[in-house]
C-alpha cells in the first residue's frame, strides 16, 4: 500500500477488535485478518507476515490477561511457550523448501473432527480432569509439533493446541484456552521474526490491526473466563466449520 488513509486506519482497527474478540474465544482470527489484508492490496506473502504481527499483538494482551487473573501459571510456561518458539522457527525455515499442498488438503477434514470433537467430547468442561501426559513430555512433544505446524502452515494451530491441552493435559475450558494463547503467542512470534528478517511484513497495517487485536483480545479473553465451556464449546465448533468450509472453497 502507498499510504495508510484514515478510512483503512479504521478497516484495519476494526478488523482487529473483531479478529481478537473470535481468536482469544477459539481461534480463528486469520479467517478475519487475512482476506481483510489481501483486499487491501497487501501482497500474499507481506499479508502472512503482517498477519503474524497482528495475531502476536492479540495472543500477548489475552496471555496476559488469563496471568493477571490467576487462570494460568506463569513458572510452568516457560517449557511449553519456549518448544512451540523452537517449532515454529524451523517450520517457517521449512516451509521455505517443500510445498504446503498436502497440508491444504488434509486440514480441511481435521477441522471437521475437529468440530465434531468439540461438540460432544465429555472432557471439554470447567473442570480440570486427569492429565495423561506430564508437562515435559506434552512441551516436547505437543509445543515442537503444532509449533512447527504454525510455522510451516498455519490455520487451526489454537485448536490444535486447545484440543491437546484438553485430552493430554487435562485442562479445563478457561485453562486449556489461556495455555493455548500463551503457546500461540509464542509460536507467532517466532513466525513474525522469521517474515521480518525477509522484509515481509508491512508495520503501520500490522500494528493498526494489533492496537484493535489487543482490544478484542482483552474482552475475548474476559469472556472465556466468565463463561467457560459455555462460550468456549461452541465457539470452537462454529470457528472450526467456517474454516473448513473456507479452505474447502478456495
Amino acid at each position: 500500500m502507498e499510504a495508510l488513509t484514515l478510512d483503512w486506519l479504521a478497516i484495519f482497527i476494526v478488523t482487529g477488535v473483531l479478529a481478537g474478540l473470535v481468536d482469544s474465544i477459539a481461534g480463528g482470527g486469520g479467517l478475519i485478518t487475512l482476506p481483510v489484508l489481501l483486499w487491501s492490496g497487501v501482497p500474499p506473502v507481506a499479508a502472512l507476515g503482517t498477519n503474524k504481527l497482528q495475531g502476536s499483538v492479540g495472543t500477548l494482551t489475552a496471555t496476559l490477561n488469563f496471568l493477571r487473573k490467576g487462570h494460568l501459571d506463569g513458572a510452568r510456561l516457560w517449557l511449553p511457550v519456549g518448544c512451540a518458539f523452537i517449532g515454529s522457527l524451523a517450520g517457517s525455515w521449512m516451509v521455505q523448501w517443500l510445498a504446503a499442498d498436502f497440508l491444504r488438503r488434509l486440514l480441511p477434514l481435521l477441522l471437521l473432527g475437529f468440530a465434531l470433537f468439540f461438540l460432544f467430547s465429555p472432557r471439554l468442561s470447567d473442570n480440570d480432569a486427569r492429565a495423561r501426559l506430564g508437562l515435559p513430555v506434552f512441551s516436547l512433544s505437543v509445543g515442537i509439533a503444532v509449533g512447527f505446524y504454525d510455522g510451516f502452515f498455519g490455520p487451526g494451530t489454537g485448536m490444535f493446541f486447545v484440543m491437546a491441552c484438553v485430552l493430554l493435559l487435562g485442562m479445563r475450558a478457561s485453562r486449556a484456552t489461556g495455555m493455548t494463547k500463551a503457546m500461540n503467542f509464542s509460536s507467532n512470534l517466532a513466525a513474525l521474526l522469521g517474515f521480518a528478517l525477509a522484509g515481509q511484513v508491512v508495520w503501520p497495517v500490522g500494528l493498526a490491526m494489533g492496537m484493535g487485536q489487543s482490544a478484542g483480545a482483552w474482552l475475548g479473553s474476559h469472556l472465556v473466563m466468565r463463561n467457560g465451556v459455555g462460550i468456549v464449546r461452541p465457539a470452537l465448533v462454529v470457528v472450526a466449520v467456517a474454516m473448513a468450509l473456507s479452505l474447502l472453497f478456495r
